[in-house]
């Protein structure tokens, strides 16, 4: 079916003996479906439809593409994501991006979409015609970035536009905030994706063992070197070589790094001979490295070469609204772990209200504690035990009494006595008192409501 607009052009006659435009879309395998200047889709082919029917008997034609694919109320480019008619209509021209999108039955999936511009007699953008192309073989690929929160689409959007290029990559951000999982999502959405991707992490190795690794060794370089070892440049030649804590690698290092990133070219520890590679690196880091440079700590020129594009991994605490699905994804992770879905909303409401100083490594540590905690239950508040190490080792420092701190809720609930202890450490400063809580304000104020109901007007305002 066709919207009454559409343009004329592009139909055939069929008193003519001609194909009709929904006849000749029909013909593309994949989802096809042209939209106009305001996001309405116009035409769509048989595959769109039942990939993206969104209820029961109702078309799809005259509604907009993002509400039909991505359950919005708002064009995708105002969550972040790179708009591909936006981008049509403002170029003149074809382009490609990498989008999340919802089926028919509510289920993300990653896909690549193709969109060209079909132009008006004016040379116009009137339409674009845009495939979609779903990536991985299955419905049940594992997800590599898991959340649809506005930091995390911002960042996606810029994996996707570096993804298929061969650029090195230099992923910065808080330790466990996720940066290998990135590294895995440029490596897949790449050309090297069939490839090996290979990971070396140089805060675990020292600098002989890091040397090693990386560039292999001849037999008899040193003591105990029996034969010939290929090094993880050798075994990533042709995909990508993710080197995680680059600023750990010492000084003599960053040195024959930077001329593997400028020749290609390897040598082995007790080698003579030069050796090809074709490696893409990523790089990641959770330290400032300019300010490494500035003090001499890393080479600058190492620095540009790594950092021709930087992409800046968020922290758990700016994408809190990813924090539902990624623990859900983590329990669906487990054996048997569907038993445990969904959530109920009072233990979301608790995750939610953490900052997580660990990032998704430590709310991953949080849901397998709680799934062991729960043993067969469902999961309540509690199972669900957070831990402050910082604020403990300092109250231990210091010798007085702890400050108030989640380590001490261990049945997942504040107490009064709690929110009372805060409120004076905190001098009655809601926002610390919260932070001391690791609750919001506005569940650390529902807190004091209940306790002036119960006590008067007295408790701190």
């Amino acid at each position: 079916m066709l919207s009454p607009d559409f343009n004329e052009d592009v139909i055939m006659s069929e008193s003519s003996c001609k194909p009709s435009c929904d006849q000749i879309i029909n013909i593309i395998p994949d989802p096809f479906v042209v939209i106009d200047r305001d996001y309405k889709i116009v035409a769509a082919n048989h595959a769109y439809r039942v990939r993206y029917q969104v209820d029961e008997g109702a078309d799809v034609i005259g509604r907009y593409c993002y509400e039909v694919s991505h359950h919005s109320s708002v064009p995708c480019s105002r969550n972040g994501e790179h708009c591909p008619l936006e981008e049509v209509v403002d170029r003149k021209e074809a382009t490609q991006v990498m989008h999340i999108h919802f089926d028919h039955d509510g289920r993300e999936e990653q896909v690549h979409l193709h969109a060209s511009p079909l132009m008006d007699e004016n040379g116009e953008v009137r339409y674009i015609g845009e495939t979609i192309l779903k990536v991985g073989g299955s419905d049940h690929d594992d997800a590599i970035l898991v959340g649809q929160s506005r930091a995390l689409l911002r960042m996606t959007s810029l994996l996707q536009r570096v993804a298929p290029t061969q650029t090195t990559v230099l992923l910065t951000g808080e330790s466990g905030s996720g940066k290998e999982q990135v590294a895995k999502y440029i490596h897949r959405y790449s050309t090297r994706a069939a490839r090996p991707f290979v990971v070396v992490d140089c805060g675990a190795l020292g600098e002989s063992l890091i040397e090693s690794e990386l560039f292999g060794y001849e037999k008899g370089a040193f003591t105990g070197a029996a034969q010939r070892k290929k090094g993880l440049f050798e075994a990533a030649n042709g995909g990508t070589l993710f080197i995680d804590e680059i600023g750990e690698l010492p000084m003599p290092l960053q040195t024959k790094l930077l001329r593997v990133l400028e020749t290609g070219q390897i040598r082995r520890l007790g080698g003579t001979e030069y050796i090809d590679v074709d490696v893409r690196v990523i790089a990641a880091t959770n330290r400032n490295l300019q300010l490494m440079v500035a003090e001499r700590q890393f080479r600058q020129d190492l620095y540009y070469r790594l950092s021709a594009f930087p992409v800046e991994v968020p922290p758990l605490r700016v994408r809190r609204d990813d924090i539902p699905r990624l623990a859900e994804h983590f329990i669906s992770e487990m054996e048997d772990g569907d038993r445990y879905l969904p959530l109920a909303p009072e233990v979301v409401e608790l995750l939610m209200s953490y900052d997580y100083p660990g990032n998704v490594r430590e709310l991953r540590n949080v849901i397998e504690r709680a799934v062991i905690l729960a043993c067969d239950e469902a999961i309540r508040p509690v199972h669900i035990v957070f831990e402050r190490v910082e604020e403990e080792r300092a109250a231990a420092n210091e010798g007085g009494r702890p400050p108030v701190n989640l380590l001490s809720r261990r049945n997942g609930r504040l107490t009064n006595d709690m929110v009372l202890q805060a409120l004076r450490e905190a001098e009655g400063h809601r926002a610390r008192a919260a932070e001391l809580l690791g609750v919001s304000e506005r569940t650390l104020y529902r807190y004091i409501r209940r306790l002036r109901a119960q006590h008067g007007d007295d408790i701190a305002s």
